[in-house]
């Protein structure tokens, strides 16, 4: 019994040090390197909120919400943004358990299993992390126009920056996550 504890608490440190480490290095990314690309105003790259798509499944929905809360604060800090950020991941946050929900498989979720491209295959990443961001980007960019004046205009940002985000997450995804590389 006791081996079999330590087992789980050797598990679990090692999803809290992975998961604190891609928080660390996605947010470093994000700040040093996408920040300085400029594209257009239409494509706006945002890769750090990979950090709330990547979670385990078996987090706990307060752990994502503090999570993608901190996650979007230290954005704000660096982009100087007031709450910007922090809005739109909290409320990416919330909706991810309602997301993994909706698309869950009939069996449910195996244990051990990472929200990643080479586990649950494209089409369900596609659906899963497709909606997140949408929900990401959405909120986000009519959180800073706020006014319906330019709804057309920030919607096609909206669709613009979600593919593109989107691409890279998947981009990411495929040097990082794949199986061969596991292996």
């Amino acid at each position: 019994m006791t081996r079999l504890n330590n087992q789980h608490r050797n598990k679990l440190t090692t999803e809290i040090l992975k998961n604190t480490i891609r928080f660390i290095l996605l947010i470093m990314l994000q700040v040093l390197i996408i920040q300085n690309i400029n594209l257009t105003s239409y494509i706006i790259l945002l890769p750090y909120i990979m950090v709330i798509i990547m979670m385990p499944f078996e987090a706990d929905k307060l752990l994502v919400l503090f999570s993608a809360f901190l996650l979007g604060v230290c954005i704000d800090f660096f982009y100087d943004s007031s709450g910007l950020h922090a809005a739109a991941c909290t409320l990416m946050g919330f909706s991810r358990h309602y997301v993994l929900k909706y698309i869950s498989p009939r069996d449910g979720y195996d244990i051990g299993v990472e929200p990643t491209v080479s586990d649950m295959g494209l089409a369900w990443f596609l659906r899963y992390a497709g909606t997140l961001v949408l929900v990401h980007h959405f909120s986000l960019f009519y959180l800073e126009i706020f006014r319906f004046s330019e709804f057309f205009h920030t919607l096609l940002r909206v669709l613009l920056s979600s593919i593109g985000t989107f691409g890279l997450i998947y981009l990411i995804q495929f040097l990082f996550y794949s199986k061969a590389r596991r292996a």
